[in-house]
């Protein structure tokens, strides 16, 4: 019998996300690996000027599953509404985020703890809805997705972000060749609930769908070493007592048992642009 998925497995949440620096971590060294596509925050930012109709004249945007909150900090320079509201179940993630935006006005940039499927805001109170790698920590995902259009404002906008089944799967099969996790190269992808497949078709639940951008992101990581940054803390991979958390005895492992090379994987990211129906 599989075991559950890491995303959707609430046991798990708090080793997840229970220390904002294991995510800074792995997102750190992912971004040192990338050499193509843009960047999602950016990304988002230009949809919004693209298909909203007042982009700017926005009031609120609220961020999903803003994490360490680096996408509410772009909207708020790049767009500047009224107010950015950044919401995530995680403590650690939120209180790294306030740190991050301490040098703006409170009235500019807020972070709230809550559950995105039942969001802290009033029927037709946000212009801008984004939810960027989040959706896919659901196992009904299209609630989510009500909840969005029950807050968006007449001719308001969601941006839904998400990435592709099959991301990262020379990770996983460098995985399974190190003997890692033999398993490796079998697991259910992270990102099953809500993916580039099928992220349309959720939107489509509760939204109009005006738009859909799909775009391919690429990375080197330039060697074992690095790698094993990204790997110590990833919740896909059933790893040996000692692994879990431990770069350096993954590095290790890795160089034990393949030669040191670098390794380029590839992630489709896909983005749904939706105003309410």
């Amino acid at each position: 019998m599989n075991e559950p998925n890491p995303f959707l497995d609430p046991a798990r949440q708090r080793e997840l996300y229970g220390h904002a620096s294991r995510l800074a971590g792995r997102t750190r060294a992912l971004m040192r690996a990338k050499i193509a596509g843009r960047p999602v925050p950016e990304t988002i930012v230009r949809l919004v000027q693209t298909h909203h109709g007042q982009p700017d004249r926005l009031g609120v945007v609220l961020d999903i599953g803003c994490g360490r909150g680096t996408s509410s900090l772009v909207i708020a320079e790049q767009l500047r509404p009224q107010r950015v509201i950044g919401l995530d179940a995680a403590p650690s993630l939120l209180a790294q985020a306030r740190e991050r935006a301490k040098d703006l006005p409170d009235s500019t940039v807020g972070f709230v703890e809550g559950d995105f499927h039942d969001l802290p805001l009033s029927d037709a109170s946000s212009d801008v809805v984004v939810a960027a790698f989040c959706l896919y920590h659901s196992p009904h995902p299209e609630d989510v997705v009500a909840q969005i259009a029950r807050v968006l404002a007449p001719g308001g906008l969601a941006v839904l972000v998400t990435k592709g089944l099959d991301s990262y799967q020379e990770m996983d099969q460098l995985v399974a060749s190190a003997g890692l996790d033999p398993r490796g190269a079998q697991h259910e992808s992270l990102y099953a609930a809500a993916h580039s497949g099928n992220l349309a078709a959720l939107a489509s639940s509760s939204l109009d769908v005006i738009a859909v951008l799909d775009e391919e992101h690429v990375f080197t990581f330039d060697g074992h070493d690095h790698t094993a940054q990204y790997l110590a803390t990833n919740p896909k991979y059933d790893l040996a007592p000692g692994l879990y958390g431990n770069p350096g005895a993954l590095a290790a492992t890795l160089h034990e048992f393949l030669p040191d090379q670098p390794l380029t994987t590839r992630s489709r990211i896909t983005f749904v642009v939706a105003q309410p129906k």
